[in-house]
C-alpha cells in the first residue's frame, strides 16, 4: 500500500533528473557557442547603465549602444596593448635577473662559498640511511647492484630534433591558425553584446513569452531582479577590483617591483575569479620580488602588501558596499565555482557567480526553479516559527533559546510569542489534524514547550534587566506591583488559564500564564481534565478574577460554549476570555457573542494587554505613567513571574522562570 502511494512521486523525480542531465550535457557540448553568449550577457549588464545614461541625453538607442560598445572595447584594447608593451619590456630585463635568481637558489641549496647547506646535509643523511638499509636487506653472498660497483655516473647526451623549414605559406598558416579561435570568440562576443543591448526589450518580451504569458507578473519580477542584482554586482565588483588593482600597483611601485602597472591590472582582473584569483595575482609579483635584491625583504613586503589589501577589501570594503547583492551563501559560491569550472573550464570559474545569481533570482519567482533559491539563496531556509517547531521535535532547545534571545533583543516577549511560538504551535496543530504528529508525541511536545519557555522568560528578564533597552509604544507593557492590583486581582492566583481540549491548548495556556506572570500578575494553569464532569466538583475558582480558555480548534463553537459555561458556573464573578489562536480577526466577535464570553483574542500580546488592563481596574496599560508602575524598558529589576500549575507535567509551582 505504501509502495502504491509513493509510486506517483517517482516519475516526476526521474523526469527532473533526466532533464537536468540532458541540460548539463548540452551545456558541455555546446560550450563553444554558450561561452561567448554568457560573456556577452555579462558585458551587456555592465554596459546597460552607460547605455541608459546616453539615452537620457536624447541619443537613439542604436547610437547609444554603438558608442558604449566602442568605448568599452577601445578601453579593453588600450589596456591590453599597454599590458603587452609592459610585458615586452619586462621580458627584455629578465636576463639581468638570472644571476640574482641563481645566487638565491644556490644559497637555498647551501653551495655558495663552498659551504654545505641544510638541504644538502639532509639529503646526504637520507642517502646514507638508504644505502645502509639496502645493505642490511641484501642477503649474504649477494653481489651489490651495478650502481654500487661502479660509481661513475652515466652521462646523458641531449639530442634535439629540428624539422626542416616549410614553405612561406605553411609558415603563415602556422602563425595564424592559433589566433583563429580567440579571434572568432572575440568577434562573437562583440556581435552578441551589440545585439543584446539593441534588442534588450524584444529579448525580454520573448523570455516572458517562453515562460508563459499567463505568468507575466512573476516573469517580469524575476527579470527585474536579475537585471538589478547583476548590474549592481558587476559595477560594484568593477569599482572595488579597480581600486584593488590601483592599490597593488602603487604598493608594488613603492616596494620596487618592475612594471607595477602590469601586476596591478592583473591583480584587479584576477580578483574577479572567486577564491583563487587573489592568490594567482600575487604569484608573479612575488616571483619577481624573489629575483631582485640580495635579501628577502622585498618578497616579504610583497606578501604583506597582498595579504593586507585582500584582508581589507574582502573583510571590510566588500561587506559594506556589496552587502547582500549576490544573494548567495558562501557554500553556494564554492559549489558554483566548482561546477562551472568543471563544465566550462577557467571561463566557467570567472562567470560562476553571475550565472548562479541568475538561477537564484529566477528561482525566487518561478515555482519550477524554486529549489535553486532554497539550495543557494542567502535567505533563511526556515522561518523563525518553523525553526522553533523543528528544534523542539529534534530535542534541540538550546538553538531555540539562542533564536529567542536574538529576536527579543528587538521585540517584547509577547510579540515573540505571537510571531514565533504561536505560529509554531499552529504548525503542530495542523500536523495533528493530518495525523503526522501522534498523540503519544504530543504530550512530550507540550512538556518541552513549557520547559523551554521557562528558559526564554529567564533570558527575556536578563535582557531587559541588564540592557534596559527601550521598546516601541506598541510593545510597551508594564510590570505591575501588588499595590497597583485591584479587587480580586490581589488574590494568590487571580488569572486562571485552561488548556481546554489538547496538549497544544495547554501549551498556549501556559504561555499566557507566563507572559502575565512576567508582567506581575500571578496565574495558574489547569489541564483540560479539570473541566470534566468528574473533576468539576473539586475545582475551586473562587479567587479567580479572569479565566482564559485556550483553543486551537475553533471549528466547533458548541465545545467552546460548553467549557465557558462550566467555568462561569464555578466562578460567577470572574470574567471569561477566549484565546482563539487560529481564528481570523473577523470571526472573533461572532464567536465571543455566541459563547457569551467577555473577551476574545487571537494574539498573546492582546491577551496580556487585556489582563493587565483588568488588573489595574480598567486603566489602559498604554497610559501607565504612575510612579509605582515599573515599565519594562527602564526596569533594572523585574519580578519573577508567579505561575502555579494544577497538574503534574505542567509548570512546577516553585520553579522560577
Amino acid at each position: 500500500m505504501n509502495l502504491r502511494s509513493s509510486t506517483p512521486n517517482v516519475s516526476p523525480t526521474l523526469n527532473a533528473l533526466l532533464i537536468g542531465v540532458i541540460v548539463v550535457a548540452a551545456m558541455y557540448f555546446a560550450r563553444e557557442v554558450l561561452i561567448p553568449i554568457a560573456l556577452a550577457g555579462i558585458l551587456s549588464f555592465m554596459l546597460a547603465p552607460l547605455v541608459r545614461i546616453l539615452q537620457r541625453l536624447r541619443l537613439p538607442r542604436v547610437l547609444a549602444v554603438l558608442i558604449a560598445a566602442v568605448l568599452a572595447f577601445a578601453a579593453i584594447f588600450v589596456l591590453a596593448r599597454t599590458l603587452v608593451t609592459e610585458v615586452e619590456r619586462l621580458a627584455e630585463n629578465l636576463p639581468t635577473y638570472q644571476e640574482t635568481i641563481a645566487k638565491k637558489i644556490e644559497s637555498i641549496r647551501g653551495r655558495s662559498g663552498g659551504t654545505t647547506g641544510t638541504l644538502e646535509r639532509a639529503r646526504g643523511v637520507l642517502n646514507e640511511l638508504n644505502k645502509q638499509l639496502e645493505g642490511a636487506q641484501r642477503k649474504p653472498g649477494e653481489t651489490a647492484p651495478p650502481a654500487e660497483i661502479n660509481s661513475i655516473e652515466s652521462t646523458w647526451i641531449p639530442v634535439e630534433v629540428h624539422e626542416p623549414p616549410g614553405a612561406p605559406l605553411e609558415t603563415l598558416v602556422a602563425l595564424i591558425n592559433p589566433l583563429l579561435g580567440p579571434l572568432a570568440t572575440t568577434t562573437l562576443i562583440v556581435v552578441f553584446v551589440i545585439f543584446i543591448l539593441i534588442q534588450q526589450e524584444d529579448l525580454r518580451d520573448r523570455l516572458i513569452r517562453l515562460a508563459g504569458s499567463t505568468d507575466i507578473p512573476h516573469t517580469t519580477a524575476a527579470l527585474d531582479e536579475v537585471g538589478r542584482r547583476l548590474s549592481r554586482l558587476f559595477l560594484t565588483q568593477l569599482t572595488i577590483n579597480t581600486g584593488f588593482g590601483a592599490a597593488v600597483g602603487l604598493g608594488l611601485a613603492a616596494v620596487g617591483i618592475p612594471t607595477p602597472f602590469v601586476w596591478g591590472v592583473l591583480a584587479g582582473i584576477l580578483r574577479f575569479v572567486p577564491f583563487v584569483g587573489p592568490i594567482l595575482g600575487a604569484i608573479f609579483p612575488l616571483a619577481l620580488a624573489l629575483s631582485l635584491g640580495s635579501g628577502w625583504s622585498m618578497a616579504l613586503w610583497t606578501i604583506a602588501l597582498f595579504v593586507g589589501l585582500e584582508t581589507i577589501t574582502g573583510q571590510v570594503i566588500e561587506p559594506i558596499f556589496e552587502g547582500r547583492s549576490t544573494g548567495l551563501t558562501p557554500i553556494a559560491i564554492v559549489i558554483a565555482a566548482t561546477f562551472w569550472a568543471w563544465l566550462w573550464g577557467p571561463v566557467g570559474l570567472v562567470i560562476a557567480t553571475p550565472l548562479t545569481v541568475v538561477l537564484v533570482a529566477v528561482g525566487r519567482h518561478v515555482e519550477a526553479l524554486r529549489f535553486f533559491d532554497v539550495l543557494f539563496g542567502d535567505e533563511p531556509a526556515l522561518s523563525e516559527s518553523q525553526v522553533f517547531y523543528q528544534r523542539i521535535l529534534s530535542n534541540d532547545p538550546l538553538a531555540v533559546v539562542e533564536h529567542a534571545k536574538a529576536f527579543m533583543a528587538r521585540h517584547s516577549l509577547s510579540h515573540y510569542c505571537d510571531l514565533v511560538a504561536r505560529p509554531a504551535l499552529t504548525l503542530a496543530h495542523k500536523d495533528v489534524e493530518r495525523g503526522f504528529l501522534g498523540m503519544d508525541k504530543l504530550e512530550t511536545f507540550r512538556t518541552s514547550v513549557e520547559g523551554l519557555f521557562a528558559d526564554i522568560v529567564h533570558e527575556y528578564q536578563a535582557l531587559r534587566g541588564l540592557e534596559g533597552r527601550k521598546e516601541t509604544q506598541a510593545q510597551n507593557l508594564p510590570v505591575l506591583r501588588r499595590e497597583e492590583l485591584v479587587g480580586a486581582w490581589k488574590s494568590e492566583a487571580p488569572l486562571v488559564t485552561v488548556g481546554t481540549h489538547t496538549d497544544l491548548d495547554g501549551a498556549a495556556a501556559s504561555m499566557v500564564a507566563m507572559v502575565a506572570g512576567t508582567h506581575g500578575v500571578s496565574a495558574r494553569v489547569l489541564p483540560p481534565s479539570m473541566l470534566s464532569a468528574a473533576n468539576l466538583a473539586n475545582l475551586d475558582l473562587s479567587d479567580a478574577a479572569l479565566i482564559c480558555l485556550s483553543y486551537f480548534d475553533c471549528k466547533t463553537p458548541a465545545r467552546i460554549q460548553y467549557a465557558a459555561r462550566r467555568a462561569k458556573g464555578k466562578a460567577p464573578d470572574a470574567k471569561v476570555m477566549l484565546g482563539l489562536w487560529t481564528a481570523a480577526d473577523v470571526a472573533l466577535e461572532a464567536i465571543r457573542a455566541e459563547v457569551g464570553a467577555d473577551f476574545a483574542v487571537n494574539t498573546l500580546h492582546e491577551a496580556a494587554t487585556i489582563i493587565l488592563t483588568e488588573a489595574r481596574g480598567g486603566r489602559s496599560v498604554q497610559d501607565a505613567t504612575e510612579p509605582s508602575s515599573v515599565i519594562l524598558e527602564s526596569s533594572s529589576v523585574i519580578p519573577e513571574p508567579s505561575t502555579t500549575v494544577s497538574s503534574p507535567g505542567l509548570f512546577d509551582a516553585s520553579a522560577k522562570a
